[in-house]
Formats: C-alpha cells, sequence, structure tokens
C-alpha cells in the first residue's frame, strides 16, 4: 500500500512537473518588469526630447538629444509610490524640463486630487517642478497641476486651487498667484510671444475663454455667451485664438452619461448629438465669429476619441478632427472660412495628433498601412500637410509606432514602439532615412521574458447579427491537446486592443496577464467588442442595444467551438467596462462561462442564474469606478448565499493601480484564482 501510495505520489509530482515546463517558464513578477515610456515631449528648437519611463513603479524622466540620442537618466526617484509625472515640457530653448509630480490624471474625476496608494502615514501633494536638461537636482516651483512653461523659457505658470499661478523657471523666486477669479481656470495657452495667457474658466453651467495679460489689466474675455467654450489655441501671429464651443451645461441627470465600467452604459449611444462648433476671436478687442459648425447627424458630434477635437492654429489653415465621414479623422479649414478639406481619408482612426512647430504639417498615429488586413491591429506613424490631402505613411512594417514627435529642428521623429513579444520602448527615426533607432531597449530587464511571449494571432469572427469583431488570440506551445481557454474583455470602452504591447499603460497590464496566462496552458481571446474604436462610428456608435454584450458571447462560443478548447474549462475576466462585461457574461452565460475575475466593474445583474465561481477586485480609491460598486456586488453575493466567490480590496489605490506592488497583486489573484477554477479542475 505505501509503495503504491509512492508510486502515484511520484507520477503525479512528474506529471505536474512535466506540465509546468512546457506550460510555464516565467514568473508574474518577471512579466510585469517591463518599462513603460508613458509621455514624450520635444523642444521647439534644437533636436531634445524628454520621456517619462515607470520601471516596477518608479517614475522617471529620462531626456536625449540628436543627432546621437543617447537616453539619459535625468531624475532619480527610488520608491513605488504611485506618485505620477505629467504636463512632461522642454522649454523651447532646451535648457529646462518641467513637469508634474503626483495626482491620478487618468480618472473621470478629482484628476487634481493626490493619490495614496503607498499609504504612507501623510498625503503626498501634487507639485510642480524644474530641472535642467543637462542635468541637476529638481527644484520644487510650488504645489499645482497642469504646468505650462512660456515660450520665452523663463517662466511656468500653472494651476493650484482653481486659481492661475506663475514662477521662474529656475525657482529663483517664489512662486505668486496671478488669477484668482470666479469659476475654475485651466486649460492654460501661452502666446506665441510670451505676453499673454489664455485660459478657460469654467462657471459649471458655461465656460468662458480668458485672456490675461498683466496685474494692471482686466481678463479679457472672448466672445463671452450662455455656451461652454474649450480647447483655445493661439493664431500664430497671437492677434486671435480660435476655440471650441458647445452647448451649456442644463441639469438633467437623464442626460448625463452612465459610468464607466457600468453595464448600464448604453451600447445603443446614439441620442441627442452633441452639437458642437469652431469659433475666432479677436484678442485685443474680445469679438468672435463662428468658422464652422456640425450638422445634425450623430456622426457629426464631438469625437470622444484620443485628443477631442484636436484643434490647431496651424501656418495657413485650422485644423480638427471629425467623425463626419464614419471615422475620426482631420480636417482643415480656412481661418477666414470656408468649407473644410478631408486630410486622412480612409478606413481608419487618426490620434496622438502633433502640429509641427512649422505649422505646415501634421504628424499622428493611426491603425492603416500597406497591410490592409493587419494593420487595423496594429499601430504607424503617417504625416499629412495641413493644407492638402498627401498622407504619408512614415512606419510600415510588422511593429506598432505610437505617440510621435517631431524634434524643433524637424528632422527627426521621436516615438514609442513594441510588436508582440518586445515591450513599449523609445525610438527615433531621421525622416532622412527613415530608419527606426532604438534606443530605450536597454531598459528591459535582462531577465524579462522577450522569448517566452506568445505572439497574438488576428481572429475575426462573425456576431449572430452580422457585425464581424476582430480579436486577437494567444495559444500557448505544447501541453494537453485540450487546453483551458480564457476570453478577456477590455475597458473603456472606446479602447482597441492590438496585436502586440499596448501603448495605454492600463492595457500594458492586461497584455501582460494574458501572456501569464497563456504561458501557465490558457488559450485567450482577446475580444475588441462593438463600443469600442478602431473600426469606424457605427461600431463605436452602433445601434443595436447590448451589442457590447452579444460580441462578447460570440467571442466566448467562437472560443468554445476551437477543437483544441476544452469547454468545461473557459473562463473570463475584464476590468472596469470590461469588469461589467464579465459580470454579465457570468450572471447570464454560466453554462458557457465557468469562472471569472471582474475587476473594479460596476454590475447590477440579477444573481438568479449566476452559477459560476467569481473573483471580486477593486481599490478603495477608485475615479473611475466608484468602489461602492464592489460594495455592493459582493453584498448581494454574501445575501444570496451564491455563487462562490472571493475578493480582493486594494486600500488606496485606484482605477489605474499607481502602486506597481498592486499590479503584482491583483495580476497573481486573478491569475491564481482562474488556475484554480479552471486549470486545476479535473
Amino acid at each position: 500500500m505505501k509503495r503504491a501510495l509512492l508510486c502515484n505520489v511520484l507520477i503525479a509530482f512528474l506529471a505536474v512537473g512535466t506540465f509546468n515546463a512546457l506550460a510555464q517558464s516565467f514568473s508574474m513578477k518577471s512579466v510585469i518588469a517591463y518599462p513603460f515610456p508613458r509621455d514624450i515631449t520635444s523642444s521647439a528648437t534644437g533636436a531634445k526630447i524628454a520621456v517619462s519611463v515607470q520601471q516596477e513603479g518608479k517614475r522617471n524622466i529620462y531626456v536625449a538629444e540628436g543627432p546621437v540620442f543617447e537616453l539619459r537618466k535625468l531624475t532619480n526617484y527610488q520608491q513605488d509610490d504611485g506618485q505620477e509625472i505629467t504636463s512632461l515640457s522642454v522649454s523651447a530653448d532646451g535648457q529646462w524640463v518641467t513637469y508634474v509630480r503626483g495626482g491620478e490624471h487618468s480618472g473621470n474625476r478629482d484628476r487634481s486630487m493626490v493619490v495614496n496608494p503607498a499609504n504612507n502615514p501623510v498625503q503626498p501633494k501634487i507639485e510642480v517642478w524644474s530641472v535642467k536638461f543637462a542635468g541637476g537636482i529638481p527644484k520644487k516651483l510650488g504645489e499645482g497641476d497642469y504646468a505650462v512653461p512660456s515660450p520665452k523659457s523663463n517662466k511656468v505658470a500653472w494651476i493650484n486651487d482653481n486659481k492661475i499661478w506663475i514662477a521662474a523657471i529656475d525657482g529663483a523666486a517664489a512662486a505668486k498667484c496671478i488669477v484668482d477669479i470666479a469659476g475654475e481656470c485651466g486649460s492654460l495657452q501661452w502666446s506665441p510671444d510670451g505676453s499673454k495667457l489664455a485660459f478657460v474658466c469654467n462657471r459649471t453651467d458655461h465656460t468662458y475663454i480668458g485672456v490675461y495679460t498683466n496685474a494692471a489689466a482686466p481678463v479679457k474675455w472672448l466672445a463671452p455667451s450662455f455656451s461652454k467654450d474649450a480647447s483655445p489655441r493661439w493664431s500664430p501671429d497671437g492677434g486671435k485664438i480660435t476655440f471650441i464651443r458647445t452647448l451649456g451645461q442644463v441639469a438633467n441627470a437623464a442626460t448625463q452619461p452612465a459610468a464607466a465600467g457600468s453595464a448600464a452604459q448604453p451600447s445603443a449611444n446614439r441620442g441627442a448629438v452633441q452639437a458642437w462648433s469652431i469659433w475666432t476671436a479677436d484678442v485685443a478687442t474680445g469679438e468672435g465669429k463662428l468658422l464652422w459648425k456640425s450638422g445634425d447627424n450623430p456622426r457629426d458630434g464631438l469625437p470622444g476619441t484620443d485628443g477631442g477635437a484636436n484643434l490647431y492654429w496651424a501656418a495657413n489653415r485650422i485644423v480638427f478632427c471629425s467623425y463626419q465621414d464614419g471615422w475620426p479623422h482631420m480636417y482643415s479649414i480656412d481661418p477666414k472660412g470656408g468649407q473644410p478639406l478631408l486630410l486622412t481619408p480612409g478606413d481608419f482612426q487618426a490620434e496622438q495628433i502633433k502640429l509641427s512647430g512649422d505649422g505646415k504639417w501634421l504628424i499622428f498615429s493611426a491603425n492603416t498601412g500597406p497591410d490592409a488586413k493587419l494593420d487595423i491591429d496594429r499601430r504607424h506613424v503617417l504625416r499629412v500637410s495641413v493644407d492638402k490631402a498627401d498622407m504619408e505613411v512614415l512606419t510600415p512594417g510588422t511593429e506598432m509606432e505610437t505617440y510621435p514627435v517631431l524634434t524643433g529642428d524637424g528632422l527627426t521623429v521621436a516615438m514609442f514602439t513594441a510588436n508582440g513579444q518586445r515591450p513599449l520602448t523609445v525610438a527615433v527615426m531621421p525622416l532622412s532615412t527613415r530608419k527606426i533607432k532604438q534606443i530605450g531597449e536597454q531598459l528591459i530587464p535582462v531577465d524579462f521574458p522577450v522569448k517566452q511571449m506568445v505572439i497574438p494571432k488576428q481572429v475575426i469572427y462573425t456576431s449572430p447579427d452580422g457585425q464581424q469583431v476582430h480579436a486577437q488570440l494567444f495559444e500557448p506551445v505544447g501541453g494537453p491537446s485540450k487546453k483551458p481557454a480564457i476570453v478577456y474583455i477590455h475597458g473603456g470602452p472606446q479602447r482597441q486592443m492590438l496585436l502586440g504591447w499596448h501603448h495605454m499603460d492600463y492595457y500594458a497590464i492586461d497584455y501582460a496577464l494574458n501572456q501569464y496566462l497563456a504561458g501557465m496552458g490558457f488559450i485567450v481571446l482577446s475580444v475588441n467588442y462593438r463600443n469600442g474604436i478602431g473600426y469606424g462610428y457605427d461600431f463605436n456608435r452602433p445601434t443595436k442595444q447590448g451589442a457590447n454584450y452579444i460580441d462578447v458571447k460570440a467571442g466566448g462560443e467562437w472560443l468554445a467551438s476551437q477543437p483544441n478548447v476544452d469547454t468545461t474549462r473557459l473562463g473570463v475576466y475584464g476590468g472596469s467596462a470590461g469588469g461589467a462585461l464579465t459580470a454579465s457574461a457570468l450572471a447570464r452565460d454560466s453554462k458557457l462561462f465557468k469562472a471569472g475575475v471582474i475587476i473594479h466593474g460596476n454590475s447590477q445583474e440579477p444573481l438568479d442564474a449566476w452559477t459560476s465561481p467569481t473573483m471580486i477586485i477593486h481599490g478603495d480609491d477608485d475615479r473611475n469606478v466608484a468602489y461602492s460598486a464592489g460594495v455592493s456586488l459582493v453584498r448581494r453575493f454574501e445575501q444570496n448565499g451564491k455563487p462562490y466567490f472571493e475578493y480582493l480590496a486594494i486600500p488606496g489605490d485606484s482605477h489605474h493601480w499607481m502602486a506597481h506592488s498592486n499590479i503584482l497583486k491583483v495580476n497573481t489573484a486573478a491569475a491564481d484564482f482562474l488556475k484554480r477554477m479552471l486549470l486545476d479542475k479535473k
């Protein structure tokens, strides 16, 4: 008997050891140790760039200068304290780097509120800093947010407590408040000569564009009305400002959009069109003039994609983004009036749009390129003139390129690049050679499992109503012929998962988890459901109610139909809007989805048919999906007595997992739960 028992134990040990050797060769800690470059910027002159990089929770600034562009560390923050770096700028003369440290700027509310995921006894602060590009000790200029250096490179303006503050860029003199006026000030824009400062003043139901000159001169309001004005942009000569105008706000809860992460968020999001218009105003007189207005078609509404209207006053045109032809494209119009010119025709979306220093062309990222089939699920860098539709793909190929910026001398494009295995890195490309040079790969740890990463495959399946849905399939190598499987549901919902590492930090975390699950032996299908972006307006704003979940369920059914999938071990997970849809999957289709992980999802789904084991994860400083959503769901589970569930509460952290230690905790918990509920199931 003892011999038989020992033999059985040995066989079991060898079986487990063999499976692990085939299925998992890297740790969660190693796969989330990638450096993540978040912001990149350049000086207005010369060839200097600065980039913020987060690595295992330590957020720092790196700089480089052409023509060599050797990346050099400029700051030395060594704590995983969740204090992000934003408002990154290089002064026009290239001598200074300015930035804001602290806060959580991806939330839907309280963007200038401190975040303390490290749970330090004393709350951190949001502060404006400057440091010499050549190196040195950073100087704190004051408390505040949304810092903008002057074109003269001598001052920095920012917002603190809804007021406008200013200080010398070298910190030689104490900061002072220059605008303390009714309303909430923001969206600071220096005039080209640095003598004036335009800003937005939000007074709840209406918003003004103001111009500050000096302490002795009253604020000049530009074309004040009963509307909400935004996005002030100076003309090159500094004499005029263009801006966006939308309707004034009328208090009516029924018109307010559902919170992100809520299953109540409508799939048929085509209610009242958010009408908008572009105006110009004379800075001296304050008189305004309507330049262009949107139509009545739902597509004409203000774009909700990256950068919104993306308004720029170029050299001889005013440039803006519109969904009017069914895709978020760039248009330009003569400042004197006339018909807009479509600059970027085609079935793709333009995003991360920047204007060149001379104002003559735009550089941007888009999901298009020579490979019409696959490039819709990638990103490449393109450019186009502001006065003609001569669009050109600068970075064709199988990799992905995002967040392009042009150096001040106009000779080099700096960007982030990634592929299916290598995470996001900083790169530069001289326009003269069109050859991309990686300058950030040395930041990737030597033990990062690049070669163990699965290269995701494009999948296109058809929903029951005929809609084609794009997805990415992560298939593990080796293992049993029938494997457990997972459907991953992204959040947003205005997001698109890609054929490689994502350019947004939240989704890079999820991409790493998908890779880890594949390494464990799961087949993972990442679904780009309707309400997401990348496939046009009709996909982004479908007329069919509940189309988002129809696509998710169809993805699960497609996965279940694959010959190498064990349908008794098929699960689901997602965060935010993806967490809400995960709840829908488990509540409505427990027979299909056998277990799942809900990460900060808001759901009121009934529990009657919800039988699948569930894990609920939420951070209690969430500014996107209130922690009360998690409290409510856990309480309903406890009162109902089913299904089996576990939970993980994260004190002090937000929706975007600001502390790296919490990323490790959340991803590990999710993977472990899915392993116990599905992978280990006999």
